[in-house]
């Protein structure tokens, strides 16, 4: 089955040896360079993708607009993307030991804010990597979830990701 990752988890690639990729610092933020006038009465937030090399290559890295989605809210709604205050990954050489991060920008209703999806498709050397999902929301931190302690009364989309992971984890060991 696939499971989806919470945000600040870190998830490998094993078509692609060494390189794996983190979304992560889900926060509500203002843009660098102003707001977008399609966002007006949206809240804003900011998420960071990073890709690390921990291979003994370097790969050329692609994390551009259309293979980062983000949806919001309990109907997974798209999130606005305001792609001229974010910045992409554009064809880098992330040679080994070494990161690179995308900061990508989107706004919606602060209602919605509580549960984020962020569905990343990564372009490693040409090839397409398997999409993967983060779940997390704005107001929980990567700490508390880390910690099973999220705020609320069911406690969000993230904290039951995490109990699966954590139950699954436990399940396979002695």
């Amino acid at each position: 089955m696939y499971e989806p990752n919470v945000v600040g988890d870190w998830q490998e690639y094993d078509e692609h040896a060494g390189l794996r990729v983190r979304v992560h610092r889900l926060e509500a933020t203002e843009p660098p360079r102003g707001r977008d006038d399609a966002a007006e009465g949206l809240t804003y937030f900011s998420v960071r993708v990073t890709v690390e090399n921990r291979g003994s290559r370097h790969s050329t890295i692609h994390l551009e607009d259309g293979q980062i989605d983000v949806r919001i809210g309990p109907d997974g709604e798209a999130a606005f993307i305001d792609w001229r205050n974010s910045q992409f990954i554009e064809g880098f050489d992330v040679y080994p030991l070494r990161r690179a991060t995308a900061v990508l920008y989107a706004a919606g209703p602060e209602a919605s804010l509580g549960q984020v999806d962020v569905q990343i498709q990564l372009r490693v050397d040409d090839d397409w990597a398997e999409r993967r999902l983060w779940a997390g929301g704005i107001g929980l931190h990567e700490e508390t979830v880390g910690a099973h302690a999220c705020p609320g009364r069911d406690g969000g989309l993230a904290h039951q990701v995490s109990n699966f992971l954590r139950d699954q984890a436990e399940e396979g060991t002695a």
